[in-house]
């Protein structure tokens, strides 16, 4: 089974080949299938947004005559304080390439003043495939926690850092890797894609 990821971001391949690897899928990112598009995600959901990015890579994987099922996730914070900011314009808030230091501060700054119970917030990841026969599926999930007052731990990325999990009194980014694979909202959202790549091999 191959199985092409749409993304280039190695951050989320990192995690994506540690839940896979116990299965006995090739796993590829856009770059390692020499694959290469610019999709514009103009969805008002993550999950629009998964599908749009995955069947526009599929139909480029199918035109270079490779076999593989197509994999997009869309994922991103939801603040309730914020009002469901940065949302799906996660990646892009502030800018696509500005850094998540930066991004984080601007998040604490905004909600200065605002006391714990309604600093509630969400990471929320929608994966859909699509495979080589046309068929689709999806699955969604979400991680809860709290914005944080401040950055905190070296693993991670993005907003991982400003992500507090109240029942273990640590941030996201200070979680060892592998528990953070088991209860983020990509680890759930991939154990639920790997479980239905796995149904469609056999």
């Amino acid at each position: 089974m191959k199985v092409i990821f749409a993304t280039g971001n190695m951050g989320k391949m990192r995690e994506i080949r540690a839940i896979m690897s116990d299965t006995d899928a090739e796993v590829l990112s856009m770059k390692e299938a020499d694959v290469y598009t610019d999709v514009v995600e103009d969805g008002s959901t993550f999950m629009e947004n998964a599908f749009i990015k995955a069947r526009a890579v599929a139909k480029l994987v199918k035109q270079k005559g490779i076999t593989a099922a197509v994999v997009a996730d869309d994922s991103g914070l939801v603040d309730d304080a914020l009002g469901g900011e940065p949302g799906i314009y996660s990646s892009r808030y502030l800018g696509e390439y500005t850094p998540y230091k930066i991004k984080n501060a601007k998040i604490i700054e905004r909600l200065e003043g605002v006391e714990d119970e309604k600093r509630t917030a969400r990471f929320v990841c929608a994966m859909a495939v699509v495979f080589p026969d046309g068929r689709e599926d999806c699955y969604e999930a979400t991680y809860e926690g709290r914005i944080g007052y401040e950055e905190k731990g070296p693993n991670g990325f993005g907003y991982d850092p400003i992500f507090y999990l109240p029942d273990r009194g640590v941030s996201s980014a200070e979680l060892d890797p592998d528990e953070k694979n088991r209860i983020s909202h990509r680890g759930k959202a991939l154990e639920g894609i790997k479980e239905i790549l796995i149904k469609h091999e056999a």
